[in-house]
C-alpha cells in the first residue's frame, strides 16, 4: 500500500473555551498539506514591523506518537504582509497537550492587523523518526567534508 492511502493518523482536539466559535482547523483545498490556523484573539491586535506576538489558537491537540506537528508559515501573509512564523517550523510533539500558539514576527514594514478567525499559520502532521546516536572517533568520508556555509560557491 502505499503512503498516500495509508489510513491518515488520528489526532483528537479539544477546543479552548476562547476558541468557541472559531473554524476547527482544516484543509483549505483536497491538496492542500496544512491545516489552516485561526487565531483565537478576543479582539483585533496589530504586530508592528520587527515586532513578535504570541497568536493563539483556542485548540490543544493529542498528536499520535511516531508523528509531530509542524506549524509553518502561510505563504501569502508572508507574500503580501512579511508575516511568517518566528520559530518556522514550530515543533509540536505527540506529548504535548497545551494549547497551540503561533509565533508570529512581522519582517514587513507595515503594522499587521491579526483578526479574530483570520487563519495565521498552518499544521502540518508528519511523521517523525527517533535517531539512535553512536558515538565514534571518525566518521565516514564524503566529497563534501566539512564544507560548510557557502562551500559550493553562489
Amino acid at each position: 500500500m502505499s503512503r498516500a492511502a495509508a489510513r491518515p493518523p488520528r489526532v483528537l482536539l479539544r477546543r479552548l473555551p476562547h476558541g468557541a466559535g472559531l473554524p476547527l482547523p482544516a484543509y483549505a483545498t483536497a491538496g492542500s498539506a496544512g491545516l489552516d490556523l485561526p487565531a483565537a484573539v478576543a479582539e483585533t491586535v496589530v504586530i508592528g514591523p520587527g515586532q513578535t506576538l504570541a497568536v493563539p489558537t483556542g485548540i490543544c491537540l493529542a498528536i499520535p506518537e511516531g508523528f509531530e506537528g509542524q506549524v509553518r508559515p502561510r505563504s501569502g501573509l508572508a507574500r503580501r504582509c512579511g508575516l511568517t512564523v518566528l520559530n518556522a517550523p514550530g515543533t509540536i510533539d505527540a506529548d504535548y497537550r497545551g494549547e497551540l500558539v503561533v509565533l508570529l514576527v512581522n519582517l514587513g514594514q507595515q503594522p499587521v492587523s491579526i483578526d479574530r478567525g483570520m487563519r495565521v499559520a498552518q499544521l502540518v502532521i508528519a511523521p517523525v523518526a527517533r535517531a539512535e546516536l553512536v558515538e565514534a572517533d571518525t566518521l565516514p568520508e564524503t566529497s563534501r567534508q566539512d564544507g560548510g556555509f557557502g562551500h559550493t560557491g553562489t
